[in-house]
């Protein structure tokens, strides 16, 4: 795992294998950003002519390197783009995202400095929060010598002044990114090693770790609890389902907060078997588990005095002689008769009977978090998560929110109409199916019928960006993101501090 620390040392005099400095577009040519004039002084003032020369033009995502000179102890300059110029400093996310493809191009090197701009705590943050993305890799499967390994040490060069605050920078954004990390490796984990039993048992690891309560409830407390959505779901699997509280409390807490997480260790569709082409990477349907699971820990580590309770609805979504039928009415936890008319539509089930149980305990929010329609991916595509809710305020703090962390989402209505098309049928209180149009509305609609009154709720979509299929940009890898853990964690930081 790549290690962070903060040094005040000047970019001349410190030794590493490559010193990363950002770069952008200017109206007049290349512009060098501060935090790198000590290496623009070694290159006698001509740092900007030669990267120039060799190509550099500042744009965001670019990398190029050129040897250094004798002014400077490290052998190699790395200068990345951070977009058009600006003045008065870049945005957190341009600094994130450059550090990330510094760490990415830097795979292999033992340390790498960051001369980024990097004056203020927040953007301290924001460049060491992106390298240790940056430098994430999945290598379980892989054999020794398969691909290099992480840059080792990152090393973020800060101003002289404020130097404790720096230092605390570094230690928020070590414990956010080693949590979004954990949740990329079970994300990316094959679903024949992570199962909702396996996945419980690692949530009970981390709580003896970071002192957290966990408790979990097998097949047969759920079979006696009336669990019947995530019965229903999990009941067609040789791997039975979870329902996982993870609880975190701080003695000065005044306000209590729950995230709900649809975990579907693998899911295949069910008797409604999804098409040729569609199971492939069907092992990142519990990323809203792992982003619940991550944001609570994270909470416990930074201590912030806000009560966060984390619910993981784990269950494995299989086609088998045992498993539900479309046209099978199942009750779910709280009472409610709902007629699955498409078991592929599973993860509101499982996810339903986790919200009437965390309604339970009165939290003053519960957010739910779930990759949990295809429909929401055609109409925001692959970055950008959708954000409901049934309360408009929320709905819009929640999405500020992401955008202040540097993730893309957009608030989306729940149009009442839609919810005929759930409640026609006549055999139950309402189906797991609506309209075809508007299907990541309905999913919301769905979820909304059991949320208690009077309690606060909200709904993010993240099926887009939840798994990147593509190749990596910026500080986000291919494969599992860990999408939704900032916007979680600041929801909570923003909560503790009103």
């Amino acid at each position: 795992m790549t290690a962070l620390s903060v040094s005040t040392s000047s970019a001349a005099t410190l030794r590493a294998d490559a010193l990363v400095i950002g770069v952008a577009k200017g109206s007049k040519g290349l512009v060098v950003a501060s935090g790198a004039e000590a290496v623009t002084e070694a290159f006698d003032g001509k740092l900007a002519e030669v990267l120039t020369t060799l190509g550099a033009t500042g744009a965001e995502g670019e990398a190029v390197k050129l040897p250094t000179t004798s002014g400077l102890k490290a052998p190699l300059v790395l200068a990345v783009g951070l977009g058009e110029a600006v003045e008065g400093g870049y945005e957190a996310e341009a600094l994130r995202r450059a550090a990330g493809v510094a760490a990415r191009t830097l795979a292999g090197a033992k340390k790498a400095a960051l001369a980024l701009p990097a004056e203020s705590a927040e953007e301290i943050e924001a460049v060491a929060l992106g390298g240790l993305l940056g430098s994430y890799s999945f290598g379980t499967y892989k054999g020794a010598g398969s691909g290099k390994e992480p840059v080792g040490e990152l090393v973020v060069l800060a101003a002289r002044k404020g130097s404790k605050d720096a230092k605390a920078a570094v230690e928020r954004a070590t414990a956010l990114g080693e949590e979004m990390n954990r949740a990329r490796d079970l994300i990316n984990t094959a679903p024949n090693d992570l199962n909702p039993k396996s996945f419980a048992a690692i949530a009970q690891a981390a709580g003896k770790e970071h002192g957290l309560k966990v408790e979990v409830l097998d097949e047969k407390a759920l079979t006696k609890g009336g669990f019947g959505g995530l019965m229903g779901v999990g009941v067609g699997s040789a791997n039975p389902p979870r329902l996982v509280k993870i609880a975190y409390t701080h003695p000065k807490a005044r306000a209590t907060l729950a995230f709900v997480g649809k975990g579907i260790t693998y899911d295949s569709g069910g008797i409604s078997l999804k098409p040729a082409g569609h199971n492939e990477t069907m092992k990142c349907d519990m990323s809203g588990a792992a982003a619940v699971f991550a944001a609570v820990v994270a909470a416990k580590r930074l201590g912030l005095a806000v009560n966060v309770t984390g619910w993981l609805a784990l269950a494995e979504n299989m086609p088998s002689g045992s498993a539900t039928r479309p046209g099978d009415v199942l009750r779910m936890y709280g009472g409610k008769t709902v007629e699955v008319l498409n078991t592929d539509a599973e993860g509101r089930l499982v996810l339903a009977d986790a919200i009437v149980r965390a309604g339970e305990e009165n939290p003053d929010v519960i957010v739910d978090v779930a990759t949990l329609t295809g429909a929401m991916v055609l109409a925001l595509g692959n970055r950008t998560f959708g954000v409901m809710a049934n309360d408009d305020e929320l709905r819009d703090r929640l999405h500020a929110t992401a955008g202040a962390v540097g993730e893309q989402s957009w608030p989306m209505p729940l149009p009442a109409e839609l919810r005929k098309g759930m409640t026609d049928t006549t055999v139950a209180d309402l189906a797991n199916m609506g309209e075809r149009m508007g299907g990541g509305l309905v999913a919301g609609l769905f979820l909304k019928e059991f949320v208690a009154e009077g309690i606060d709720w909200a709904h993010l979509d993240i099926a887009g960006p939840a798994f990147n299929e593509g190749g990596p940009f910026g500080y986000t890898p291919k494969g599992g993101t860990a999408s939704a853990v900032r916007t979680l964690v600041r929801f909570a930081e923003d909560t503790a501090g009103a």
